[in-house]
């Protein structure tokens, strides 16, 4: 197995703990959790388009019941969390709102999933953004899609990917964030500010080091992402995390992976996300409408909280009781459906 490097605090995105490799648990399937819900009204179709840097991003298109091509239809893309792939929770919505009428796309990430990229689970920010945006390009020069009505949901790091996308491409036209993070200000100063300038500097010394040992064909070493057992000291944020990612819930391995190494980006590329600001400017998304849906026991709150407080009108901060950050990648019965149908037959 490749080495897995501790670095940072517990109190980031991707916490950061060591890897044993244990089976999978019996998970909690508790308010109706159906990470792979398998919709009788809609179709799939797997799908590939090219990047503006000519990396190939593979999706899956879903259409809704008694489609027809000759028509056009309102379309929605959906990110999946960070470290994740599209058959973990950005499927689920994405059926989801095909059944209500929409053209939806999930797609994985460069570097991630079925997507081109190496080395594979690279963070690279920049290019993630862009994959919303060619996502655009690939609905928008569909003939069955209005591109003037297109939208986004954002899960948790693609909450914050979708958010700078939005901010230099006024295609996308109504965005909402579920369990947002804010890859950047995680990895600059974890959650609440929790991380000293003297250990971000020590992370970044870590990943410049590992920079010399792959440059001269040394071991690819990984970082943060979810434990792979549990014990008694294991973090609650961890233990959130490894019911979904570690169990039959969530747990799912690409092909161009291994169980190992899913979640895990590497070493040498997870301090680019220091340079990562999404929330900067994005006041200067409106009069496009925002939606925020956080958990009110979530762990990740406070993104979203800043995040509306930082944008301007029109915007909404929607808190879901007695959720938390990852109760709401997949249980449906915690997922405001209502408020994500409302905001997008309003807004597109």
């Amino acid at each position: 197995m490749r080495k897995l490097k501790l670095t940072g605090s517990i109190a980031s995105a991707l916490v950061l703990m060591s890897v044993v490799s244990s089976p999978a648990v019996s998970q909690d399937l508790s308010d109706g959790a159906d990470n792979f819900y398998r919709s009788q009204e809609v179709a799939m179709q797997k799908v590939a388009f090219d990047n503006q840097y000519k990396m190939q991003v593979v999706g899956n298109l879903f259409t809704p019941e008694d489609f027809d091509e000759t028509k056009q239809y309102p379309a929605i893309i959906v990110g999946h969390p960070m470290g994740a792939v599209k058959e973990q929770s950005a499927n689920l919505y994405a059926q989801k709102m095909a059944e209500m009428g929409y053209v939806t796309l999930s797609f994985d990430l460069s570097f991630w999933g079925e997507s081109a990229g190496e080395p594979r689970n690279a963070v690279a920010p920049d290019i993630y953004v862009e994959d919303f945006s060619a996502a655009v390009d690939f609905l928008g020069t569909q003939g069955f899609v209005d591109r003037e009505r297109i939208g986004v949901i954002g899960i948790c790091g693609s909450g914050g990917f979708s958010i700078a996308a939005a901010k230099i491409d006024s295609r996308l036209k109504a965005i909402a964030t579920v369990s947002m993070y804010d890859m950047g200000g995680a990895t600059r100063n974890a959650l609440n500010n929790s991380q000293t300038l003297e250990q971000r500097k020590a992370v970044i010394a870590d990943a410049v080091e590992q920079r010399y040992v792959e440059y001269e064909g040394g071991e690819m070493e990984y970082t943060g992402g979810t434990v792979h057992e549990l014990t008694g000291d294991t973090h609650p944020i961890q233990r959130e995390f490894y019911d979904f990612y570690r169990t039959p819930r969530g747990e799912y391995t690409p092909e161009s992976s291994s169980p190992e190494l899913t979640t895990h980006p590497t070493l040498s590329s997870n301090v680019k996300f220091m340079n990562f600001y999404p929330l900067n400017d994005i006041q200067t998304i409106s009069p496009r409408p925002m939606m925020f849906i956080t958990g009110d026991q979530a762990h990740s709150i406070e993104f979203s909280q800043d995040a509306y407080a930082r944008a301007a009108e029109p915007k909404e901060l929607v808190l879901v009781p007695g959720a938390g950050h990852v109760d709401l990648y997949d249980r449906v019965e915690l997922i405001p459906w209502d408020k994500l149908e409302t905001f997008f037959e309003t807004n597109l």
